[in-house]
């Protein structure tokens, strides 16, 4: 039977939290901050909370989610229907300055976040964290659900000579928390000690994906147009560390990959049985924008037959290892720069590991680096479990 969750926004609606009358309260949200009505969190906080809502804050792609791609910037705005200042944490910088938060005491923050180690909105409200720390400012995070579910963690744990905007924290790649759990432990773990409070979700368990919540997807990013672009997201993402197409400029990005070069009667001969959860579907494609533009690819699409068995990380390895192995002479690893880092390997940032890239050439498959991330994706897990808010 199919669950309706409510999020963390809807249910601060529902029951308020009591704030002195004096409170200024600013709001980090983007498209995706709607309720199940697609009512927008700063109309619906405004409306909670007449004339405290004093500024809005914008994390990668704009508050609109206008902007395509990495490292293209949003500027700071101002909302014409409450006349306030929206402030983007992804232009001249990625950190709340004082005077933003000098214009609040109390940060909202309502953002749909992906269940991935190298999405950046996790980042983003860390550098809110530790500026209310510094500044003396609360923070509420409204939460909403892991659209990749909260049981599965996946892949090897960010080591720190590869923090970066894209992995600021040794976490796994799939981390199995919701964005104010994860929250909660970067708050703890790592000493950031904000005031910090999570408003939770009622009716949301540990093994739902977000086609069983009941409630709308709204992109968050505009190449994660869908729950099903979201679920190979955290394997996928790797290919924006090579020369192949990660599906940009199509209708389906992360979903379709692929180049020019690629010989998909090869790759699925050699992954035969292999892959578990999903099929790989060959296609052609043309992206109209982004790697290998106006060019046709020859690729796959990745079909996720089974969410639970599915492995994103796993099986995107072994897709590039073979890519890697059977098209020497086409695969090439993308040159920096990569989220604003001008000199460090993309691929190295991307999978938080220096040597990892290399040893896929090396090894005949993952399984054994998989054995290898077994125990420390165990261990994040048991630590994990002190911040988990949902059965």
């Amino acid at each position: 039977m199919k669950h309706t969750t409510s999020t963390g926004l809807e249910n601060l609606c529902r029951t308020p939290l009591s704030l002195p009358k004096d409170c200024r309260i600013g709001l980090l949200a983007n498209p995706a901050s709607v309720d199940g009505k697609f009512r927008h969190a700063s109309r619906l906080i405004n409306d909670l909370y007449p004339d405290r809502l004093k500024a809005l804050f914008s994390p990668q792609h704009g508050f609109f989610a206008e902007k395509q791609d990495n490292m293209i910037e949003s500027g700071h705005t101002m909302d014409p229907e409450l006349g306030i200042p929206v402030f983007s944490l992804y232009s001249n910088t990625r950190k709340p300055t004082k005077e933003m938060m000098d214009a609040i005491d109390l940060l909202m923050i309502d953002i749909q976040d992906v269940g991935t180690r190298v999405y950046t909105f996790i980042y983003t409200i860390s550098y809110c964290l530790e500026a209310a720390a510094r500044y003396g400012k609360s923070v509420v995070i409204l939460d909403r659900p892991n659209p990749v579910g909260g049981v599965r963690v996946e892949g090897n744990i960010l080591e720190e000579n590869c923090a970066s905007f894209v992995g600021r924290y040794p976490i796994p790649m799939r981390h199995g928390l919701t964005v104010g759990e994860i929250a909660l432990l970067f708050n703890k773990r790592h000493g950031i000690n904000a005031d910090l409070k999570v408003v939770p979700m009622e009716n949301w368990a540990r093994d739902m994906f977000f086609e069983d919540t009941g409630l709308p997807w709204i992109a968050p990013s505009p190449n994660l147009p869908t729950p099903a672009s979201a679920m190979v997201y955290p394997g996928q993402v790797i290919f924006e560390g090579t020369n192949l197409s990660e599906g940009r400029g199509t209708t389906q990005p992360f979903e379709l990959f692929g180049a020019p070069f690629v010989d998909t009667d090869a790759i699925l001969a050699n992954l035969e049985g292999r892959i578990s959860g999903a099929v790989l579907r060959p296609v052609c494609f043309q992206p109209c924008s982004g790697k290998w533009q106006n060019h046709v690819c020859q690729g796959f699409q990745i079909h996720v037959t089974s969410p639970a068995t599915y492995r994103s990380y796993g099986t995107s390895m072994m897709l590039l290892q073979q890519i890697m192995q059977l098209h020497p002479d086409g695969f090439q690893w993308k040159e920096p720069p990569y989220e604003y880092e001008y000199q460090r390997r993309p691929m190295d940032l991307i999978l938080g590991n220096e040597r990892l890239a290399d040893q896929l050439l090396e090894m005949d498959g993952i399984d054994a680096l998989e054995d290898s991330w077994k125990g420390p994706a165990n261990e994040f897990k048991e630590m994990s479990r002190e911040f988990q808010l949902y059965g």
